[in-house]
């Protein structure tokens, strides 16, 4: 099955301008494109975008997120230097997960207060 930028777009939750600069740019493959020229992408290339936006939603800038792509280009012989990218973005995420839960925490202990002191002068003997 085929799609068009805007179906793609809407599909993925990503804008047309980002599809054509993420494409530009090398971070995503080139699309083919049918006789009218316009682009048609396959499921394959819904695959890409996956996994591009999930590496820009760990902060992984483009630059890097290129140099994963050119990887995956030459084949398997790059897995380890692909596993080593991976395997350090996943370590940034889980600092970001453990300082988001020790906020989680903090968040939750002042909201219990507030209300053990809110509850305290509602609810008089």
């Amino acid at each position: 099955m085929t799609y068009t930028v805007k179906e793609i777009s809407r599909k993925m939750g990503i804008s047309p301008y980002t599809l054509r600069f993420y494409e530009k740019e090398g971070v995503l493959p080139v699309v083919e494109r049918n006789a009218n020229g316009v682009r048609m992408f396959n499921e394959h290339y819904l695959d890409c975008i996956e996994m591009v936006q999930a590496l820009r939603s760990t902060g992984l800038p483009l630059a890097e997120i290129k140099q994963y792509v050119e990887l995956y280009k030459s084949g398997d012989s790059t897995l380890p230097e692909r596993r080593i990218m991976l395997a350090h973005q996943k370590s940034k995420v889980e600092e970001q997960i453990s300082l988001l839960l020790k906020t989680l925490e903090k968040l939750n202990y002042k909201l219990a207060l507030i209300d053990a002191q809110d509850n305290k002068f509602e609810k008089l003997p």
